[in-house]
């Protein structure tokens, strides 16, 4: 699993320099720069010169930096990739790729990937990936999907376009309706040692709907949650913060994993009846980095 803090992914629209700056001075843990769904078609081909100008320009902290590019199955993908990493490859964290069907579909961005970036100098596999599962042959393919490539860090469920595929009249009610491929995905992504993003709260506005939806995905066990405003992101990462007795826990399982390291080089050890090793201990590890960031927990030198 990724030691990158997920709690919220905000979304902007690729086209506009003004949105993207405003997700930068968020309190998004990742922002996510959209070519799909968020631009306009008639948009989409001038908005790649925008989101280079925002990548190598403006001060994302210490934020994931995102791109999602149009669909493997379109026409604008492989020119957004090649012109976008081409020319500032060296800002981007992840792409993050839509309406994935297939493990191919992950290899294909990958083998791309790989020649783009050695060709521009960076080290290959550098740039990670996360996929959207959004549609029905994805959901039958997500065990595949979740171990495609080892770029991966998430799987992202797509709310709308799954409904939209499956043909439901409504997709108000996510957590009856469609359970079944949230936690089809999940258990794929926890699998694979990939992190498990839930869908956004189309209701925006709505600060209780978005704060039940965020606490009922972190307590199903997802890692986080898609933002399409910025009054959602606290939100969120309050949501997806560990609570106090999980961080006592976690610090208490590592301090023991480090003096048993140092005092009698075990690799790994049995508390409490769990076997505790390097592997099990990035969860702990990574509640402790998220309560640190919060300011829960002093940051350790």
């Amino acid at each position: 699993m990724s030691s990158r803090i997920r709690r919220s992914e905000m979304t902007c629209p690729a086209h506009s320099l003004a949105m993207i700056t405003k997700a930068a001075a968020s309190e998004a843990d990742e922002v996510i720069i959209d070519l799909e769904d968020a631009c306009a078609v008639s948009q989409k081909i001038a908005a790649r010169a925008t989101v280079i100008q925002a990548l190598q320009s403006l001060d994302f902290g210490q934020k994931i930096v995102a791109v999602r590019p149009n669909a493997v199955q379109t026409h604008y993908h492989y020119r957004d990739v090649v012109e976008i990493v081409e020319a500032a490859g060296a800002k981007i964290d992840v792409l993050v790729i839509p309406k994935i069907e297939s493990a191919d579909d992950v290899r294909f961005v990958d083998r791309l990937l790989s020649q783009i970036e050695a060709n521009i100098g960076l080290q290959v596999g550098t740039i990670k990936l996360e996929v959207l599962i959004e549609g029905t042959r994805a959901l039958q393919a997500v065990e595949q999907i979740a171990n495609a490539s080892p770029r991966l860090e998430s799987l992202i469920f797509g709310l709308a376009d799954y409904a939209g595929d499956l043909g439901a009249r409504s997709a108000d009610d996510q957590w009856g309706m469609f359970a079944y491929p949230k936690h089809k995905m999940l258990v794929a992504a926890k699998a694979a040692g990939l992190e498990a993003i839930d869908n956004v709260t189309f209701a925006f506005r709505d600060a209780e709907a978005c704060q039940r939806d965020a606490e009922r995905a972190a307590a199903m066990g997802f890692d986080g949650k898609w933002a399409i405003h910025p009054v959602q992101v606290p939100i969120i990462n309050q949501a997806f913060l560990p609570s106090a007795a999980e961080i006592a826990e976690a610090q208490r399982l590592i301090k023991a994993y480090q003096a048993a390291d140092q005092q009698a080089g075990l690799g790994a050890i049995a508390i409490d009846d769990q076997m505790i090793d390097a592997a099990s201990l990035r969860v702990h590890a990574k509640k402790l980095a998220m309560a640190q960031r919060a300011g829960l927990i002093a940051i350790q030198p």
